[in-house]
């Protein structure tokens, strides 16, 4: 953003053109360089192009009480926070999704990460610039009123519609070095798991009055529209429940394949996707012309852990998203390391995000997804995920994690129409 142009006349376009300068807009507006784009030359014809870099991090910036995580990102030092950040610095990904992120309703977290930690060289470092922000409301934590975990007393995590200590608890938030278009976000908070056709609700074990007020979305479901050039793409975002921390019924199993499928249907036109209804009164999924990105911790692995069959391959094999499998020698190296449940999974240990309880298990497993659909070009993928002795690798490790038991996970993509 141009140094000449006043913060109040770059705060009103942003406004008028529909583009998200939410949380802390003006410390968003006032803080680091604007953007720097450096395009290449696409085909003839074609315009330019640019490799745009999607991530997600599921970073662990999550607190046992409301206001812990403000707290610590106000000092500055926490040394988790700074191991995240610099992880995301070396990494510099131009749009990123964080999962469990605490939220807050005046947005502080977001703008104090950014001012404290991200634009402050950790370790030497380069610092980042995210100039663009969304963050919304989420179910963990909010109390449901009913006794969700059937133990005959209403109130606690397991009775909020999504579970958590406090509401916000285990949060979102999407960081953008391009413009994320705010008017036209879809979010899918309050969609009920009942109005999913042929959905896998226990109804014998929540009675059908409950059953019928289930939210879907453990946390929640957004499609995040981002302007890159003349290129709009939806980023479409998610933390489904894990698929365990339940009985026989398999609740959380049950919940978590309907969350993704949430995405599997709203990528079909007409019929399939008629009964997704977002949190504004909108209908439908999205159009086949449109470009996406699916991105976030999905709980879910291909072939290892505890996941309801099928659960991820309804994304991983679905006909518009591309599946580029992003891999670390870092993850093959931990997987041999630590035996335990590893040694008997049938998947491809490079393909691993996440370093879970070897001891029953369920072991290292895949995860974390960033999937593009399949017209945007992909140029590399990686999981950010170094071998022991390896610059970085002092983030990651082994229990108590530095940063978090999960992995950034990264996949870049050749964007046309700059």
């Amino acid at each position: 953003m141009s140094p000449t142009i006043s913060r109040r006349r770059a705060l009103t376009a942003a406004a008028a053109a529909g583009l998200g300068l939410p949380a802390g807009a003006a410390h968003a507006a006032a803080s680091g360089p604007a953007p720097v784009i450096q395009p290449g030359v696409g085909p003839a014809g074609r315009g330019r192009s640019t490799n745009v870099r999607f991530a997600t991090f599921n970073a662990s910036l999550n607190r046992a009480v409301e206001g812990g995580l403000l707290a610590d990102l106000e000092t500055g030092q926490d040394p988790q926070i700074r191991a995240v950040a610099e992880v995301i610095q070396i990494n510099n990904p131009d749009v990123l999704l964080i999962n469990e992120f605490d939220y807050d309703a005046e947005h502080r977290a977001i703008d104090l990460f950014r001012r404290n930690y991200l634009e402050v060289g950790q370790n030497g470092r380069t610092p980042v610039h995210y100039h663009y922000v969304h963050t919304a409301p989420v179910n963990t934590g909010v109390p449901s009123g009913l006794d969700l975990n059937r133990d005959g007393t209403v109130g606690g995590p397991d009775d909020a519609w999504g579970f958590g200590l406090f509401p916000g608890q285990y949060g979102m938030v999407v960081l953008s070095r391009y413009p994320i278009l705010t008017r036209e976000v879809r979010t899918f908070q309050h969609l009920l798991w009942s109005s999913m056709p042929g959905n896998l609700i226990p109804e014998s074990y929540y009675g059908t009055e409950i059953a019928a007020q289930l939210r879907l979305s453990s946390k929640s479901h957004w499609d995040v529209p981002i302007q890159i050039g003349t290129k709009k793409v939806h980023l479409l975002a998610a933390h489904p429940t894990p698929p365990s921390f339940d009985g026989p019924e398999d609740r959380n199993g049950r919940r978590n394949h309907d969350e993704i499928r949430l995405w599997a249907d709203y990528l079909r036109p007409g019929k399939a996707s008629r009964w997704i209804v977002d949190d504004s009164g909108t209908t439908g999924g999205l159009q086949p012309s449109e470009s996406f990105v699916i991105a976030g911790d999905y709980n879910s692995d291909p072939t290892d852990g505890d996941s309801w069959p099928g659960a991820i391959d309804q994304l991983l094999e679905h006909p518009r998203v591309r599946d580029t499998k992003p891999a670390s020698a870092g993850a093959v190296e931990a997987a041999q390391a630590q035996g335990g449940a590893n040694s008997d999974h049938k998947g491809d240990p490079r393909y691993d995000t996440a370093d879970f309880s070897d001891v029953p298990g369920p072991g290292n497993i895949r995860v974390d997804y960033v999937l593009p659909s399949k017209d945007l070009q992909a140029v590399a993928s990686a999981v950010y995920w170094p071998k022991a002795g390896e610059a970085g690798s002092e983030l990651t490790g082994t229990y108590p994690f530095p940063t978090s038991d999960h992995r950034l996970v990264r996949v870049d993509l050749q964007i046309r129409g700059l």
